[in-house]
């Protein structure tokens, strides 16, 4: 595209223009940049969760796993560590360990010095299919940062870096 064609307008530039024809008292400029963002970010949740979908794992399921997993040796937490990692409550949790347990992926245990502390841990089924789940997962995040191109791609993230930081202090 050079500088003579005008940039391809999307659906948010037809919301935008819709509310300054409707509204012009406001200013609707950070739609431009937060219902695209939203609208990508729904994009890519589909893309990412169609790849987990190959593993039969939903997208929670997915990521307790890969917490699990990154723990490293003996690929364990805490139930409520993991609700924390997974910025999940306690007990939507309970629901895919539950799930994850029956498929044989984890397993539940006492800690041995706190009877009312409960511990999930990787089986070595569950390791292998995160793993292999995780590795897909990387091909296609490469592939959808790819499309995008690597320039492009290096200049969003520390912009999104900064701004998760404002939102999510932690």
């Amino acid at each position: 595209m050079n500088a003579a064609t005008p940039a391809p307008v999307d659906r948010v530039a037809e919301i935008m223009a819709a509310w300054e024809r409707e509204r012009p008292d406001l200013d609707s400029s950070p739609q431009g940049v937060i219902a695209r963002l939203h609208r990508v970010a729904l994009a890519l949740t589909e893309r990412l969760v169609a790849v987990y979908a190959q593993f039969d794992l939903s997208e929670g399921e997915f990521d307790v796993l890969a917490t699990l997993r990154r723990a490293g040796e003996p690929y364990e937490r805490a139930a409520g560590d993991l609700a924390d990692h997974t910025l999940v409550t306690t007990g939507g949790l309970t629901k895919r360990v539950d799930r994850l347990e029956a498929r044989g992926l984890v397993e539940r245990r006492v800690e041995a010095s706190d009877a009312r502390r409960r511990l999930v841990r990787l089986t070595p089924a569950g390791r292998d299919l995160i793993d292999r789940a995780f590795t897909a997962h990387l091909a296609n995040e490469h592939r959808l940062l790819d499309e995008l191109g690597s320039a492009d791609a290096a200049a969003l993230e520390p912009i999104l870096a900064r701004w998760l930081t404002l939102l999510d202090p932690r």
